[in-house]
């Protein structure tokens, strides 16, 4: 439970109508409130901390002028948004959020009528404002449209396509532009005044005349006037910082300080009533107000349960996640192999790329939110004989879709995917699951799919991917650490060999990645319980299949199970399907997997008791597919059989 007593301003807003009751000074004192509430909260149930931290004046601000949610506020990937949320009508469910049952760690259209635009991945928003602007003019309404994105966002080329789209569109847009690159301190907020002042002052264009008509009364005027030209530019670019937006179509407003509330309410006053393309380049500073959090603003970007005392502190668990695992093995690779090239779209932190970076700074490179260049920049590395290593999270590499295909795959390049975060990742719910990446990847030609259940699979197929697999080669990992198999497993020399874990006589389970512990474990439990014995395969290379083994276990093994953590349309199971049919084979198959639908956010285990992939439903499965009778059906019968003997 929230214990509201401890914000007396903040729990008197139930909706942007209790804002614009406020003063100046009880809405600064209520960004005071909100951050403690932000701190508490998010201490307690985990999230973005830092970002949100940042946005608090901001958001108080645009509810204060703008009337949402007539007027329409698209916050691009959404996790700065919380300010918004809790101003929004959700402050008193916020201790749920990220929870499974909870509210949605982003903007989502489903929650609330003030969220315009589900979101959770970058630099869409622009464009997404764009839409919206363009259809309420084409009906004829009146409102307005914002787009709030981090300098971060700015990265991402869809950013660029939509600006400059809008800036020739003269359409009613405000692009606001959140800044926290910098720390602010009392000068950058006199600079910024002074620089908004330099932009709207008219004396500058009258000075700039005056020099013109000079100019033109000198001898060889033309040279003059030629060379005022450039000076007038000059002059441009040093006062005007957002002199690149001007000349994309946008009139630049900025840089405001985005903690001063008294500025930024009349600033966003005076840009209310002016129409066309507007940017609104506004500082911030990320963790703002929460020492920990501005010390590591990186670091606290994202974070789990602390105490808000002390802040995040690092956990002293030695144990490697796949990422680290990956991050280390491809770091020692490099060191003997001078074409190795690590590449990460802004997640040197996320791929725990940092001990690369800082061992070997030119051949680490992050690229910005850019998944689409991130890959195509690859492909261009390998045509010279380098081996690019590109570390992606699972639900960013399907925005460089095409490139994969028409870049690397259509020319044959020797690219290597480390696909992260595949699978269920939790909290962060349907935009950061990595669902879909079997699907989208396998029917790539000249394409091979890796999925190695431990940590010790995962650094040997990225040494035999670098060095003995030609093409594009995917690597797929789970979040987190990896899990702990039985020491008697052998590891087999070749990677894209299958590998049977568990021999048995009554029928195969199968599967990739960590699930196939599950699959150990249910197979050992059904063995002991029922006398049931069943085989487990380790499937390990999902393109190509092993084609022999899988014959050998059709011979074998007529009724089968198979497991992922992948959209079943397309994945694993349907694999096999399609294997069964090329090879005229008739067995039977139950596949588990994620059904056709996004899944929602919350910790992984009710998430994958919620889609049947939990050790019970695995288990549940395996005795229907294989002729036992399921748990509920053997109560019941047992129930039935002691009625009777009572009655008897």
């Amino acid at each position: 439970m929230i214990d509201l007593s401890k914000y007396p301003l903040l729990s008197q807003i139930e909706s942007p109508v209790d804002i614009k009751k406020l003063q100046i000074t009880e809405m600064e004192k209520l960004a005071e409130e909100m951050r403690r509430f932000l701190i508490d909260i998010v201490s307690r149930t985990g999230g973005h901390l830092g970002s949100n931290l940042g946005t608090v004046e901001l958001t108080i601000a645009l509810h204060y002028i703008y009337n949402m949610p007539k007027d329409l506020i698209i916050w691009d990937v959404g996790a700065q948004a919380y300010p918004h949320k809790i101003i929004t009508g959700r402050m008193k469910r916020f201790d749920t959020n990220r929870q499974y049952g909870g509210i949605s760690g982003f903007p989502h259209r489903e929650e609330s009528e003030y969220d315009s635009f589900t979101v959770g991945h970058s630099s869409t928003s622009i464009s997404a404002a764009l839409g919206m602007a363009k259809a309420r003019d084409q009906v004829g309404d009146k409102f307005k449209v914002l787009a709030v994105i981090g300098d971060g966002g700015m990265t991402g080329g869809l950013a660029y396509e939509g600006l400059n789209n809008a800036g020739v569109s003269h359409v009613d847009l405000t692009v606001v532009l959140n800044d926290n690159h910098m720390a602010i301190s009392p000068s950058v907020g006199a600079l910024s005044q002074y620089l908004s002042a330099v932009r709207s002052n008219p004396r500058f264009e009258k000075l700039k005349d005056g020099m013109w008509q000079l100019a033109g009364r000198l001898p060889r005027s033309a040279k003059f006037r030629k060379a005022l030209r450039g000076v007038d530019a000059g002059l441009r670019a040093m006062l005007i910082p957002g002199l690149w937006f001007e000349r994309l179509g946008f009139r630049y407003i900025g840089p405001i300080d985005g903690h001063n509330l008294p500025e930024l309410i009349r600033m966003f006053k005076l840009v209310r009533d002016i129409p066309g393309p507007i940017l609104v380049h506004v500082l911030t500073q990320k963790g703002k107000g929460y020492r920990p959090a501005e010390k590591a603003s990186t670091k606290l970007h994202g974070v789990s349960k602390f105490d808000p005392q002390i802040g995040p502190v690092k956990g002293n668990s030695t144990k490697r996640t796949f990422s680290g695992h990956f991050s280390d093995e491809l770091l020692k690779i490099a060191k003997k192999d001078e074409r190795i090239i690590a590449i990460t779209p802004a997640m040197i932190e996320g791929s725990e790329l940092g001990q690369f970076q800082e061992e070997i700074p030119e051949r680490c490179f992050d690229v910005g939110i850019a998944e689409q260049h991130a890959v195509t920049f690859a492909a261009g590395l390998a045509t010279r004989g380098l081996i690019p290593v590109a570390m992606i999270y699972s639900t960013f590499l399907q925005r460089a879709y095409d490139q994969i295909v028409h870049d690397v795959a259509l020319q044959k390049l020797h690219v290597i995917f480390g696909v992260d975060r595949a699978g269920l990742v939790g909290e962060d719910g349907p935009t950061h699951h990595g669902s879909f990446d079997i699907s989208y990847l396998r029917h790539i030609p000249h394409m091979t799919i890796l999925v190695p259940r431990d940590h010790h699979q995962l650094r040997k197929m990225l040494r035999e991917a670098i060095s003995n697999i030609d093409g594009a080669v995917a690597i797929r990992f789970p979040r987190g650490k990896p899990v702990s198999f039985p020491q008697k497993l052998e590891q087999p020399a070749d990677v894209m060999s299958s590998q049977l874990l568990r021999d048995g006589n009554d029928g195969l389970l199968i599967g990739t990645s960590i699930l196939l512990l599950d699959c150990l474990n249910v197979a050992d439990e059904l063995a002991e319980e029922d006398g049931l014995d069943l085989a487990v395969l380790d499937l390990r290379c999902i393109k190509p299949l092993d084609a022999e083994t899988l014959t050998h276990m059709a011979d074998r093994y007529k009724h089968w199970l198979s497991v992922e953590e992948n959209a079943l349309m397309g994945g694993v199971g349907s694999a096999l399907l399609e294997f069964f049919s090329d090879y005229g084979l008739e067995i039977d198959i139950k596949r588990l997997g994620l059904p056709d639908r996004f899944i929602t956010h919350g910790d992984r285990a009710n998430l994958l008791a919620e889609v049947g992939l939990d050790h019970d439903s695995i288990k549940e499965a395996a005795r229907k597919q294989f002729g036992l009778p399921s748990r509920s059906a053997r109560k019941k019968t047992i129930k039935k059989s002691v009625t009777a003997r009572v009655k008897a």
